[in-house]
């Protein structure tokens, strides 16, 4: 019996699973970026209390890497104000992050960004480690001093602050991954960073029924020649117990291992670069399906066109016909050719669709045969979900996307739309596209009560200006508007929301070179001046950059016209040789009103971004008071022995938004996310008219 009993003890014993060691989550603050923490996938648990404007967050769903990681949370619904566990999980770059109110965050677009993040629920993935305690990188670069070498310019190797080092997490066992990747995705031999792919989200239906469409626009007398079939489809009434909701959810593979080849913040040099390395590389070339005729088109009209054409019921099939028939003469009055503007399609009901994308066709003959194949679709006129649509699948380098062409969508709708279109319009304006509304039929007066969003037209267009919208009283009269709306997409000059917050400045550092800066810290600063410089898409026609230093007097480096390539703007840069002298500031405000700012082109957001180490010789309230009236945008940074009262008065006002202050000059590059923040957000919010 006793053997009996041991042999069953020790059987258990065996049996029984093994406990698994309980994961210590480590905690991290509100203000906590994804870009400082090293480590490429984690579980943290945020504090209470992080749902707040100060907190920002850039984008919707994949974050920018410069968001703060809890407020992201709280934005995507994993957490909400009181805190909890999350799951982070670095990405690639992408080249817009687009804003949304979720939540109670209101999130903001970015056009680009060099690395992103994931949160979901604070769950360990299965075969997964985690860190305990997480790696910070305070990206600080060493400086080099020399006694007898004052020219010598830093190499740049980071400086990693290390709190606690830890294994990054590793998968236990390598799985294989057996999702497809689209054949729309352009793979870097080089590279491993994972591209996203695109599936379906699931179809869901709204619970309260949706009210058909000839409910909402009216059914007009069907007092033309035609078949009786297509008279009578305008009378049917589409009853629906519902709004099927269908949209693309993007979703990501990661490359098994730790994934160390994702970028770090924007201000952290790689190891082995030199300091003023860009490490940008050159536009993906694109590889169209080889077309039997290639025009080279209207050069003077280079635009990237997208139309979105309304497919619902209300409009019937005589009247698409009409839409078919405007957009194939378009097409030949623009002159479509793959040196002037592209043209591609979407078709919106419920759902939006892709009829075809830029490089589709590179011709009108073949463009014209396509869009009379066309199908309707049939259904409401969701624009809204259309934008969305547009803003982000459409206008993408797989697709035909330029880059160096503006990005323009017109929108056609029949009567009104039969959702929301302001939001989705503002996230695509922020974007860099320009949107025009051709509507047809408005709503008479007895029919404005039906209408979802009065005003829908301001609401959505580039600018209020007329310029961006068309309105035809019949679809019969529609053939007239075709000229005039050639004319104004071609009128490059006007579109104005093909400006981002990146490409639309001409930004003018004023750099103190006086004798309390020194040499080692000056070259700090010039690497301060780099890392902004670098995060501009430069060229003559987008943002240009100039440069002054002072002392007691003032010297010209480079002015806004002398470079249009970032290379060429960021070695100028690190040529700059030191000056040594007194501080004038007043006096260099005042010169770079004269030789940098009064040269500036009407089109583009003057900015200046002053650096300076002391009190000035002279006034500064006086030059910078002129330099607002002349619309300068001032930015004033100090360091060290700075004053704060004339840092505040050389700001532009808020003074909390455009003046800071370090105390010391390798502190310097805890605000360059915070100028690119700030110039963005302004940038946003002008105003339209």
């Amino acid at each position: 019996l006793g053997v009996f009993l041991t042999c069953t003890y020790t059987a258990k014993e065996a049996t029984k699973k093994p406990k698994k060691p309980k994961l210590y989550v480590p905690q991290i603050d509100c203000d906590v970026k994804a870009g400082k923490i090293i480590n490429p996938e984690f579980i943290a648990k945020c504090p209470p209390g992080c749902q707040d404007v100060k907190y920002r967050v850039y984008g919707t769903d994949i974050y920018a890497s410069f968001s703060s990681v809890c407020n992201a949370a709280i934005h995507s619904g994993i957490i909400d104000n009181t805190g909890g566990k999350i799951l982070v999980q670095k990405v690639a770059g992408h080249s817009g992050y687009r804003g949304s109110f979720s939540n109670g965050v209101r999130s903001l677009s970015l056009p680009r960004w060099r690395e992103s993040f994931l949160v979901s629920e604070g769950k360990p993935r299965r075969g997964v480690t985690y860190p305990s305690t997480l790696e910070y990188s305070s990206s600080k670069s060493t400086a080099v001093k020399s006694g007898n070498d004052h020219g010598n310019v830093p190499t740049g190797d980071a400086v990693r602050k290390e709190y606690q080092t830890s294994p990054a997490p590793t998968p236990a066992t390598q799985m294989a991954t057996t999702t497809p990747t689209p054949t729309t995705t352009t793979t870097d031999p080089s590279t491993t960073v994972p591209q996203p792919t695109t599936t379906p989200a699931p179809t869901r239906t709204t619970a309260a029924a949706a009210k058909a469409r000839p409910g909402l626009h009216r059914i007009r007398d069907m007092a033309f020649s035609g078949t009786s079939t297509s008279a009578s489809n305008r009378n049917i009434v589409q009853h629906n117990t519902g709004i099927q909701r269908q949209g693309p959810v993007a979703t990501f593979q990661r490359a098994a291992g730790s994934p160390a080849h994702l970028a770090m913040e924007t201000d952290l040099w790689k190891p082995g670069l030199s300091l003023f390395d860009t490490g940008f590389s050159s536009r993906e070339q694109l590889h169209p399906k080889p077309l039997e005729s290639i025009s080279q088109g209207n050069q003077n009209c280079k635009v990237d066109l997208s139309f979105l054409m309304d497919g619902s019921w209300s409009i019937g099939k005589r009247r698409f016909q009409l839409q078919k028939r405007f957009l194939g003469n378009v097409a030949q009055a623009l002159g479509i050719g793959s040196a002037g503007p592209l043209m591609g399609i979407i078709q919106y009901g419920d759902d939006p669709s892709t009829e075809f994308n830029l490089k589709t066709y590179a011709n009108a003959k073949d463009l014209r045969n396509a869009i009379e194949k066309i199908q309707q679709k049939g259904g409401l006129s969701n624009v809204g979900k259309a934008l969305s649509f547009v803003n982000k699948n459409f206008f993408l380098d797989a697709n035909g996307n330029r880059g160096g062409a503006p990005n323009v969508v017109v929108v056609l709708v029949d009567g009104w739309p039969t959702d929301q279109v302001e939001e989705a319009s503002r996230l695509a304006r922020e974007s860099g596209i320009n949107i025009f509304f051709v509507t047809v039929e408005a709503a008479a007066q007895n029919e404005k009560q039906n209408v979802i969003e009065p005003n829908f037209v301001d609401k959505a267009v580039c600018r209020t200006n007329g310029f961006y919208s068309i309105n035809v009283p019949s679809w019969f009269s529609l053939h007239k508007v075709v000229q005039p709306l050639v004319k104004r997409v071609c009128d490059t000059d006007r579109l104005v929301c093909s400006k981002t917050c990146l490409n639309s400045a001409d930004i003018g550092f004023v750099i103190d070179g006086s004798s309390s800066v020194g040499t080692s810290n000056f070259r700090t600063v010039l690497q301060f001046v780099a890392n902004i410089s670098k995060e501009f898409e430069i060229s003559d026609t987008d943002t240009r950059v100039g440069a002054v230093q002072y002392t007691y007097e003032q010297r010209l480096e480079f002015s806004f016209d002398k470079y249009s390539t970032k290379e060429d703007v960021l070695s100028a840069i690190r040529r700059i040789s030191y000056w040594s002298g007194g501080t004038s500031t007043g006096a260099a405000i005042s010169y770079a009103s004269e030789q940098l700012f009064s040269k500036s082109k009407p089109n583009k957001r003057k900015i200046m971004i002053l650096i300076t180490d002391g009190r000035s010789y002279d006034d500064v309230s006086v030059p910078a008071m002129e330099a607002h009236r002349n619309g300068v945008i001032a930015y004033s940074i100090g360091v060290a022995w700075a004053a704060p009262d004339e840092l505040e008065a050389i700001a532009t006002d808020p003074d909390k938004e455009h003046s800071f202050f370090v105390d010391e000059f390798d502190n310097l590059y805890r605000y360059v996310n915070q100028l690119i923040q700030n110039i963005c957000t302004e940038f946003n919010s002008q105003p339209r008219n």
